[in-house]
């Protein structure tokens, strides 16, 4: 079984622009070699937003040298990039963007959901890229909730939705440059799920709602996050209520981490490039 490391309860919250209320649960700046491949992670909401006719969002802005992953709970998310790409997506469904080599993008409430107001949640990652994919061309991959496996886990424990990765032989949708599990979770009250992971591999635990107990040893109320050990092909999780989970898991890059802003690469060097490249038009507009 995978022991828990630590866990974060308390974090400081801010806006993302004028539509994101966001906590952050993670960064590369303090726990880099315990998240990868991941970077950063912010949980924006729960927040109900009244009706407007304003756009609420984040206007154009750049990214280099890793992916952003947004997965919609409840609301809408409006999204437009340099590369042509763009679509809304709403509860269940997922955006995949890959920054790569350059983009440019912006994200907004969907405009039909700012009209009528409601409530709003959704979780962003940043998902770093293997230094040999850092300039190839930048993606976007809009994952609907029906293209989502969900699969019920054993004794009517609750659903496991495949977003990337393989589960007990069901395989995610998201196409990725590294080894990455993305499962969101349900579990049902009084229930106790056991969950086959990888052996040494980065394994953490995001509990949005409910009241969880991890690997036997840590008891949390959401939202909440929770670092394993990597060493461990077990994760035990026993549901005192109703719960929501979305659990991260890779294999580790073992690379240098450059970040400044929206980009992140391996040496500061290329941070600069990136800064130059941005400024000369290199990466487009949207």
């Amino acid at each position: 079984m995978k022991k828990v490391l630590f866990a974060r309860t308390k974090v400081s919250a801010h806006w993302v622009g004028d539509g994101f209320p966001v906590r952050n649960f993670f960064s590369y700046s303090d726990i880099a070699d315990q998240i990868s491949p991941f970077l950063l992670m912010d949980y924006a909401g729960p927040k109900v937003f009244p009706p407007t006719e304003k756009r609420l969002g984040v206007g154009e802005h750049p990214h280099r040298g890793f992916e952003t992953v947004t997965i919609v709970y409840s609301g809408e998310v409006e999204h437009r990039d340099s590369t042509g790409a763009g679509g809304t997506i709403g509860p269940g469904d997922v955006q995949w963007m890959t920054a790569a080599s350059g983009i440019v993008h912006e994200e907004f409430h969907g405009r039909e959901f700012a009209k009528r107001g409601g409530d709003f949640e959704m979780v962003q990652l940043w998902v770093n890229l293997p230094k040999t994919f850092k300039m190839n061309p930048p993606g976007y991959q809009e994952i609907k909730d029906q293209a989502i496996p969900a699969i019920q886990l054993p004794d009517g424990s609750g659903i496991v939705r495949i977003i990337a990765g393989n589960y007990q032989g069901d395989q995610g949708p998201a196409r990725t440059f590294s080894p990455i599990n993305l499962w969101d979770l349900k579990l049902n009250q009084g229930t106790n799920a056991s969950i086959p992971l990888p052996d040494n591999e980065t394994a953490v635990v995001f509990l949005m709602k409910g009241t969880v107990t991890v690997s036997g040893t840590e008891t949390l109320t959401g939202p909440a996050l929770c670092v394993l050990d990597p060493e461990g092909t077990e994760l035990e999780l026993n549901a005192s209520n109703d719960a929501r989970i979305l659990f991260l898991g890779g294999k580790p890059l073992h690379e240098p981490i450059v970040g400044y802003g929206p980009f992140v690469m391996n040496t500061e060097a290329e941070i600069r490039e990136a800064f130059q490249d941005y400024q000369s038009g290199k990466f487009g507009r949207t």
